[in-house]
């Protein structure tokens, strides 16, 4: 149950923040989306690569769903314009909630969800993970002209994509069938999703001691969970 709870809480912690406080330091979401990306990408690396390799005689198969996970993203990230790690351009004019965009952050969330059940130190990932999300998906629809009750709804719904995902996985026999397949498909889509925050938080490929801490606490943290 806490599963759910927690992926939930980590939309509303991100959303909660912007609307309490309006605005928040560009500088410090940057950090806060390394963090998060070390961090996921760290815990795919850590915990997620080996149960889907260990005892494994179809390496190569699992091999080729990584691939298909990290193409399936780029295919995604067209329709999100790269919200996944922090990229958001939307019409400040429009007056209603751009549906190619939720949609593919939808089937993202649901991915993401399949293995929260069965490997450990997942959930903490998606929730470091979804938090700067939500701030930055919350920020871009505030500055439109939407509704705010259509916005509130929209951040519900898509919290509840992580929770269905997980859901499936634990209740429908036809996808636990093929648990290593998918993990491994969502293992593409983390680690095209988690080294694209890393290189894109190094602007101008300078390099930046905070950012380099930030990451090495992510790496340390995620390995010590």
């Amino acid at each position: 149950m806490q599963n759910y709870i927690f992926s939930i809480a980590a939309v509303f912690i991100g959303a909660l923040f912007v609307f309490i406080f309006k605005a928040s330091s560009h500088k410090n979401l940057k950090l806060l989306l390394a963090f998060s990306g070390a961090f996921l990408l760290a815990i795919t690396i850590f915990n997620l690569l080996p149960e889907v390799f260990e005892n494994n005689p179809f390496a190569k198969r699992t091999g080729v769903w990584i691939m298909v996970g990290i193409l399936l993203q780029k295919i995604l990230e067209y329709f999100s314009k790269g919200a996944e790690h922090g990229h958001i351009h939307l019409d400040k004019e429009t007056h209603q909630i751009p549906k190619l965009l939720f949609i593919s952050l939808g089937l993202h969330a649901i991915l993401e969800g399949f293995p929260l059940h069965h490997t450990d130190g997942i959930l903490m990932g998606i929730i470091i993970h979804k938090i700067p999300i939500a701030m930055i998906l919350t920020t871009f629809l505030l500055n439109t002209k939407i509704k705010k009750s259509v916005i509130i709804l929209s951040l519900i719904i898509f919290a509840l994509m992580t929770p269905l995902g997980t859901f499936i996985s634990g209740n429908f026999t036809v996808v636990q069938n093929y648990y290593k397949e998918i993990t491994a498909l969502v293992i593409g889509i983390f680690l095209h999703v988690s080294t694209t925050i890393l290189f894109e938080s190094n602007e101008g490929h300078k390099f930046n001691i905070t950012k380099l801490l930030i990451i090495l606490l992510a790496t340390i943290t995620a390995y010590l969970i």
